[in-house]
């Protein structure tokens, strides 16, 4: 059995972490850290996981490496750096949920979280953990920097055109609504449900600090730069995105051979599900679920793509991801534990 710790055991994702793992048929839960929750039972933090026999701990990072094959890290940017050093020179595994070892270059994440990077040696190793993208990298990494859950959708969404060279100028354009539960378990007015209840709200416009992550992520398929101009919305739900995402393509394409690239790119891909001409996706068909749905539309009178996909923020945006990730390091099926349907209505 794998050993398994999560530090930031009680957000959101902590909490879809825990679910997970512990049905999963191959780990064991051993380390569960939480700082605002040490000595707490799972079931007293989380209501839906009663009855199970864990216990929250306020634990160093050498006592949780020493107990664990993998760490996950649910907490804010920052925390991953301490662990980096311990869990590699301990041997084990480290899947980073934040942003930490998201990026190659360290001044780039030192201009957009504001802090200097404590171990900027290890980027160089670390593996962006996309596994529709990174997978032979992630199978021979032990750091994995877990991917924005609006990055994945937009990636996710435009692989195969810029893979093939069909985005003109290297210009996109994504359009992005989530639901509330991506800001975390806090206590803050500004997300309660009298300030977000029938409100749709943009944030973060043109200063989102998912836009570099996406940028280099798009840059690396196309194999040349790509900018994006990416707009974040919140919505009165609690969980999943939606990314509608456009792309100007050069002549010769039809919605037939756009269709096309993406069968051909996606057709080993468990998780990807390709919709069919006039289908769209919805949040509520991938709740609870590591499933990316996708839709292909293209408006030949203006050569726009308009590229849809719907993921679960705390699923494939985060936890399940994750244990995807976790799986192909350890190289057990690459389903496991995450295979469930989604949850509906």
């Amino acid at each position: 059995m794998i050993k398994a710790g999560i530090v930031g055991a009680s957000g959101y994702t902590g909490g879809e972490l825990i679910r997970l793992l512990h049905a999963h048929p191959e780990v064991e839960l051993t380390a569960l850290s939480s700082r605002t929750y040490s000595g707490k039972r799972a079931g007293e933090v989380f209501s839906s996981l009663r009855g199970l026999d864990y216990q929250f701990e306020d634990l160093e990072p050498e006592v949780i490496a020493a107990k664990t094959d993998v760490i996950f890290v649910a907490a804010p940017h920052g925390v991953a750096m301490e662990y980096a050093p311990i869990v590699q020179a301990a041997g084990k595994k480290l899947i980073d949920m934040g942003p930490d070892f998201r990026f190659r270059d360290p001044g780039l994440y030192e201009q957009w979280y504001k802090i200097p990077h404590s171990c900027p040696q290890l980027l160089a190793s670390a593996v962006y953990g996309l596994p529709e993208i990174h997978r032979q990298e992630i199978a021979e990494a032990q750091i994995i920097g877990n991917p924005g859950c609006y990055p994945t959708s937009i990636i996710l969404a435009l692989a195969p055109l810029l893979e093939a060279g069909a985005v003109v100028d290297g210009f996109v354009i994504a359009d992005s609504k989530s639901g509330i539960s991506g800001a975390g378990r806090k206590a803050d007015a500004a997300y309660g449900f009298c300030e977000l209840s029938g409100e749709v709200r943009p944030y973060g416009v043109l200063q989102h600090r998912h836009v570099p992550e996406i940028e280099q992520e798009l840059s690396y398929l196309a194999g040349a730069k790509v900018k994006a101009l990416f707009t974040p919305h919140l919505v009165p739900m609690i969980r999943g995105i939606v990314s509608t995402v456009y792309a100007w393509i050069k002549p010769g394409y039809s919605e037939e051979l756009i269709r096309s690239l993406y069968a051909e790119c996606y057709k080993d891909e468990p998780f990807i599900r390709l919709l069919e001409a006039g289908s769209h996706p919805g949040t509520k068909a991938v709740a609870g679920s590591n499933y990316c749905d996708i839709s292909i539309n293209f408006d030949p009178s203006t050569s726009t793509a308009i590229i849809v996909s719907a993921i679960d923020n705390l699923g494939k945006g985060a936890a399940s991801q994750a244990v995807q990730c976790m799986n192909i390091m350890f190289g057990l099926e690459e389903t496991a534990g995450i295979s469930g349907l989604p949850l509906f209505p």
